[in-house]
């Protein structure tokens, strides 16, 4: 018997051994679930539309909505965006890409002219933001500019990306002034100076990536596709590309898991997309 209780004795450490070694992988699993929860991937993109008008010359807003749709993206910053233009068949493109992608939209109007018909609203001409995940608050803010030069624009939107809240910022500087695009990055680095959180900025910045001028984003921002792209990442022109003048760029809580740059003529750019992971909560 007492052979037997000596026994017993193990046999019930050795299960308590085993229910306490489960528990521990369960805790484990569990804290590596809750570490895995306080992040959310997002598939972001930039592109810059020429209006809907392909590298070929055709008007043909469908290609871009398919570009998008093809690529999965779920929050774009779109530049070149018309409302009601001639030249786009009077389209709301914003409206339109929207109801196409079934996305919620934020619009930034540099430009705000008299119609080219009388019977249509009047003409707009800017910047877009589509996004899959609810847009909790949006706003445009004017860019410097010298003289007579086109008027540009910063667009931000408070983005819930699967309950993490995420400020996205897109814009297009000036494309013939090194000296007017400086006044305009230096602008956008005093607007995002004070925001908390992750923040996400988009955008054709008509610049290469050594530019001078673009040189004060590195100092806050990561170059998306330096952390995860391949090759040299060029584009435009769209059908032989050899510059890099659209990016995306994140603040470092914000994790690059990949960059691509795929190929199509729906516009006179390509689309830069990022696969991003940010934080549930900021920190």
């Amino acid at each position: 018997m007492q052979g037997r209780g000596r026994l017993g004795g193990h046999v019930v450490v050795a299960v308590l051994a085993a229910a306490m070694a489960v528990v521990a992988v369960m805790v484990v699993a569990t804290e590596g679930g809750a570490r895995g929860s306080e992040r959310r991937d997002v598939r972001v993109m930039s592109y810059n539309i020429h209006h809907g008008e392909g590298a070929d010359g055709r008007l043909d807003l469908d290609r871009i909505a398919g570009v998008i749709r093809s690529e999965k993206a779920e929050v774009v910053g779109l530049q070149e965006v018309d409302r009601f233009w001639r030249r786009s068949d009077f389209v709301d493109q914003v409206d339109y890409l929207a109801e196409e992608l079934d996305m919620y939209a934020a619009y930034g109007a540099n430009l705000d002219l008299p119609p080219d018909d009388p019977s249509q609203p009047r003409r707009r001409y800017g910047t877009a933001i589509l996004s899959k995940y609810p847009i909790i608050e949006s706003g445009n803010t004017f860019l410097p500019r010298l003289g007579t030069s086109e008027q540009r624009g910063l667009l931000e939107a408070l983005i819930k990306v699967k309950g993490a809240p995420v400020r996205f910022y897109n814009t297009h500087l000036q494309h013939n002034s090194s000296e007017e695009r400086a006044l305009q990055v230096r602008a956008i680095m005093e607007h995002t100076k004070d925001v908390e959180g992750p923040q996400i900025l988009v955008g054709d910045l008509n610049a290469l990536p050594g530019a001078p001028e673009l040189a004060p984003l590195y100092g806050r921002y990561d170059d998306a596709w330096t952390l995860g792209g391949e090759g040299p990442g060029y584009t435009i022109g769209a059908e032989n590309p050899n510059r890099r003048i659209d990016y995306v760029f994140v603040t470092p809580d914000v994790a690059v898991r990949s960059a691509s740059v795929p190929r199509t003529l729906a516009s006179d750019h390509l689309p830069v997309v990022a696969e991003l992971s940010v934080p549930r909560k900021a920190r």
